[in-house]
């Protein structure tokens, strides 16, 4: 288990037998390699097609087949399914919170330093290359994100209700947690709509990406059950859930897609890859959002690794896609085509960066924002089971705020299915 920040979204649970045709329709294993093409797998929701794009158009010749298999989750699991069938993609991407447990079986990837990794390890932040080092030494994936963390909020709905809608004012709203629920109560009093979108997602994972300890302590030994930074995380939630600010809107579903267009609510908690998603589910609210400081003034939601499988087809093709599109340059460029912020810090003082507004969002300065955002940050530790641990703190969660489960035992029932889903 290595130190780091880096997280992601919550996902649902796929069927094993979904991910078992997922894995056997995607096989890049079973053909011979030919050197001009691979088989890529992604997640959805993060438009990595257009990246794909890009990549083919600089590189006439060569054919990316990707797939993107679901939610981060399910990729993820769809990945530990085709590794135990020996039917694997040629490039995977995994996030972050997923990678542990794969840095823990080093034999069923390759050892990046074989193509050149360890020379290209110094170009990323070290808390985020150190989480995918084994612990034999070899580099199982390379970072291509991090998410600085940030509040996307609608500025026509904020002046309706008669909120400040300047970012810097909007920001100085909401200095901890607590100030960004009465905010909440203000806005809906205010206009009878919902304020947030969930209060899951955009209030307990922000909240607990701040702590100093998360679900593991300093040695590895799981610390989720009494850790108090996560209790106080999850009470939080249950605030806003009770101050009925929410639109109980689950984040990436349909109906969340739908409430962003139509004005449901004013707030998501962005991360700097959010953007992208705002832009694609809300196309014609262009110029009604902005971008202000989260509670807190910092945090780190995000990060996602590329690696090859053991028993990749195509190797060498995987990693020129990843020499090239995880590139300091490569990444400054996707930061700039989809916001997801970059893991090479030599280029957050590039102009292209500090310089970089977005219309979308009001003009706001995104490049300055979100690397703001990550200063003075520590590392904490992510181990195997944090995703599984995260995902089921955040089902009963949604199981109070969407199926009306009681708040007082909601604690309780998040311990006790974690303790089925990872055994202890």
């Amino acid at each position: 288990m290595i130190k780091s920040f880096s997280r992601k979204r919550v996902a649902a649970v796929v069927l094993a037998a979904t991910l078992g045709l997922a894995a056997a329709g995607c096989s890049g294993s079973s053909g011979s390699g030919d050197g001009n093409s691979f088989e890529f797998w992604s997640f959805s929701g993060i438009n990595q097609k257009a990246a794909v794009e890009k990549y083919e158009e600089a590189n006439p010749g060569i054919t990316v087949k990707l797939t993107e298999v679901g939610t981060t989750q399910e990729t993820a699991q769809a990945l530990t399914t085709a590794l135990a069938g020996g039917k694997v993609p040629d490039l995977v991407l995994i996030q972050g919170d997923d990678l542990p447990k794969f840095v823990e079986q080093p034999q069923n990837f390759h050892d990046l330093r074989e193509f050149g990794a360890e020379e290209m390890k110094d170009d990323y932040l070290d808390w985020v290359i150190n989480q995918s080092v084994a612990r034999d030494g070899s580099i199982i994936g390379i970072p291509t994100d991090v998410g600085g963390m940030a509040v996307a909020y609608r500025t026509d709905l904020f002046a309706e209700a008669g909120l400040p809608t300047d970012r810097d004012e909007v920001g100085a709203l909401w200095p901890t947690w607590e100030d960004f629920i009465e905010v909440g109560r203000q806005y809906t009093e205010a206009t009878g709509n919902a304020f947030i979108d969930n209060a899951p997602t955009s209030v307990f994972y922000q909240a607990v990406n701040q702590v100093s300890q998360k679900y593991y302590d300093a040695d590895g030994e799981l610390i989720h059950s009494d850790n108090q930074e996560v209790r106080d995380a999850f009470d939080l939630a249950l605030d806003a859930i009770a101050a009925d600010i929410s639109a109980g809107q689950a984040s990436f579903t349909e109906g969340w897609s739908a409430g962003m267009q139509q004005g449901a609510y004013a707030v998501v908690a962005a991360p700097s890859w959010m953007l992208n998603s705002i832009r694609s589910n809300a196309p014609d609210t262009e110029g009604d959002w902005d971008v202000a400081t989260i509670p807190g003034g910092a945090g780190n939601w995000g990060g996602s690794y590329l690696a090859i499988p053991a028993k990749a087809a195509n190797p060498e093709a995987a990693w020129g896609y990843i020499s090239e599109m995880q590139s300091p340059r490569g990444q400054l460029e996707h930061f700039l085509d989809s916001g997801a912020l970059p893991t090479t810090p030599e280029v957050y003082d590039d102009e292209d960066l500090t310089a970089s507004t977005d219309p979308f969002f009001s003009d706001a300065p995104i490049g300055t924002i979100y690397t703001d955002s990550l200063l003075g940050l520590e590392p904490f530790l992510i181990g195997p089971d944090s995703a599984t641990i995260g995902n089921e703190f955040l089902n009963a969660l949604t199981a109070v705020e969407q199926g009306g489960a009681d708040p007082d035992e909601a604690w309780d029932t998040a311990l006790a299915n974690i303790r089925t889903a990872i055994g202890q």
